[in-house]
C-alpha cells in the first residue's frame, strides 16, 4: 500500500503539469482523464496522491501565460464571441456559459461549452430543426441525477460548440460545483476581462 504523496511532493507537481500540458497542446478538457493519463505516463500508481482540479489548473494557466498568451487570448475572446452569438440565438433556452470559456482556461481545442434549461429538450431540437441548422446529436456522458437530458454538438464561425439540456428543474441545482454566467456577465466579460472573476454566480 503507497503512502499519499504529499501535496508538495515533486511527483504530484510533476503529475499536474504534464495533464495542464497535455489539456494545452491536446485539446483534453476533461481534468480527471488528463491527470490520470499523466499519471500512467509518469507511472505513478493510482494510490499516489493526484494533484486536485485546482493544482491541474493553475499549471494550465501557467502555461498557457508561458507559450500561448496572446494566441489565447485571441481564442478567448473568439470563443466568448461565439459564446454570445449563441446565447442571443437561444435566449428563450435560458442559456448559461460554463468551462474554459468562462473561467479563462479555454485554449486552441477547447470546446465552448453551454448549458440550456428549456421547458423541453425537444424544443430545442424543434427551433434547430426550423433553422435549418445542422448539428449533431451525442449522448451524455453518464446517466446520474442532474445530468443532461441531451448533447448537442455543432461549430459556430470555426468553435466547436458543446451544448448540454438540461430539464428546467435542474437549473437551480448544483453541477459538480461548476460556475456558469448568464448572457449579460459574458457581455461584460468580452467588454471588460478583468470582470471574469467579479461576474461568476453559482447556480
Amino acid at each position: 500500500m503507497h503512502s499519499h504523496a504529499p501535496s508538495n511532493s515533486p511527483l504530484r507537481r510533476e503529475i499536474a503539469a504534464l495533464a495542464a500540458r497535455m489539456m494545452a497542446e491536446d485539446g483534453i478538457s476533461d481534468f480527471g482523464f488528463a491527470k490520470r493519463k499523466a499519471a500512467r505516463q509518469l507511472g505513478a500508481s493510482v494510490s499516489d496522491a493526484l494533484p486536485n482540479n485546482a493544482e491541474i489548473e493553475a499549471e494550465l494557466r501557467a502555461w498557457q501565460a508561458l507559450y500561448q498568451d496572446e494566441e489565447q487570448s485571441e481564442r478567448l475572446f473568439e470563443m466568448r464571441s461565439a459564446a454570445v452569438e449563441v446565447m442571443r440565438l437561444l435566449a428563450d433556452f435560458r442559456p448559461y456559459l460554463t468551462g474554459g470559456a468562462l473561467d479563462g482556461t479555454a485554449g486552441r481545442y477547447s470546446e465552448l461549452e453551454i448549458d440550456l434549461f428549456p421547458e423541453s429538450a425537444k424544443e430545442v431540437e424543434i427551433f434547430f430543426l426550423n433553422q435549418d441548422f445542422h448539428y449533431e446529436h451525442r449522448e451524455p456522458r453518464r446517466p446520474a441525477p442532474n445530468t443532461p437530458e441531451a448533447v448537442l454538438s455543432f461549430d459556430w464561425n470555426e468553435v466547436p460548440v458543446r451544448l448540454s439540456i438540461y430539464s428546467a428543474g435542474v437549473e437551480r441545482g448544483s453541477r459538480r460545483g461548476q460556475e456558469r454566467a448568464r448572457l449579460a456577465q459574458v457581455e461584460a466579460l468580452l467588454h471588460d476581462p478583468d470582470t471574469t472573476d467579479n461576474n461568476r454566480t453559482q447556480p
